[in-house]
């Protein structure tokens, strides 16, 4: 399990009940709301005052739900970004709060049909929205993106082709990666991303792994592959630069939380011969 992925001992129900202990997801906005302790707050009803409950799953016995902050910040609490969150719930929480804001948002994002904006209802065997006046189902949205790190060189020579978009953190740089369009296959897609992002083609393009990114609701699939040729060309307004960096003198690179840096450890593991 990685930490933006749910616990395999989860068991989803949008239908659980509360308990004594049931734990609660609530956000302010995108902000996940925690105790003075950092902690998640518990309790057979939300110990604060919230909306748009939604019912998550079972956890080890203890069911999870979902909830948006009504009204301001009581004493005694405190919010956070959900990416601050990392470290102080655990990997196991933390899968469980990025599932959490995603139906949530899915929630909020799907009051009214987009046919005919008849008022929707939760379904009832199912996670979806439904509506009862011409029957359109609505699901959460799962956005696929591609990503790809190239690579050139061997063993310790090895180099690895990274960008910045002109958001990222000063000096931080990172793999290819994109949205999938519609009709696109994986592969087409990751290849589509690299010739427009920086204007190089690749070979050996090969499934390394995935990871559910819940920034709002993103699904990165990983992928490796080798560099075929082409000059570095930077895409306008999307990519600041690019350039290849070898694996013994990389720059500020991604949290090690990402997929993003789960694909250039990997290569540099394999560059210096640790695995």
């Amino acid at each position: 399990m990685n930490a933006t992925s749910l616990p395999d001992a989860f068991q989803r129900d949008p239908h659980a009940a509360p308990g004594p202990d049931s734990v609660w997801f609530v956000f302010d906005g995108h902000r996940l709301i925690l105790t003075a302790q950092e902690e998640l707050p518990t309790g057979r009803a939300a110990p604060l005052p919230v909306t748009d409950t939604s019912g998550l799953g079972d956890l080890n016995g203890r069911t999870m739900f979902t909830a948006a902050l009504d009204g301001g910040l009581p004493d005694g609490y405190v919010s956070v970004p959900v990416r601050s969150a990392f470290g102080m719930l655990g990997d196991t929480l933390m899968g469980v709060a990025g599932y959490a804001s995603q139906i949530l948002e899915f929630h909020r994002t799907h009051r009214y049909c987009g046919r005919c904006a008849t008022p929707m209802q939760d379904s009832a065997h199912e996670r979806s929205r439904v509506c009862p006046n011409c029957g359109l189902t609505a699901y959460p949205r799962v956005a696929p993106v591609a990503m790809v790190l190239i690579t050139r060189g061997h063993g310790p020579d090895t180099e690895v082709l990274l960008a910045r978009g002109p958001n990222f953190p000063p000096g931080m740089y990172s793999a290819i990666a994109g949205f999938v369009e519609p009709s696109e296959t994986l592969e087409v897609a990751a290849h589509r991303e690299i010739a427009e992002e920086v204007g190089v083609t690749v070979t050996d393009l090969q499934y390394a792994f995935s990871q559910p990114w819940p920034f709002p609701h993103s699904l990165m699939i990983g992928f490796t592959a080798r560099y075929q040729g082409g000059e570095i060309t930077p895409q306008p307004g999307e990519i600041e630069d690019a350039r290849f960096f070898p694996v013994t003198a990389l720059p500020k690179l991604p949290p090690r939380v990402s997929i993003a840096r789960a694909l250039i450890d990997q290569a540099v593991q394999r560059a210096l011969g640790h695995v």
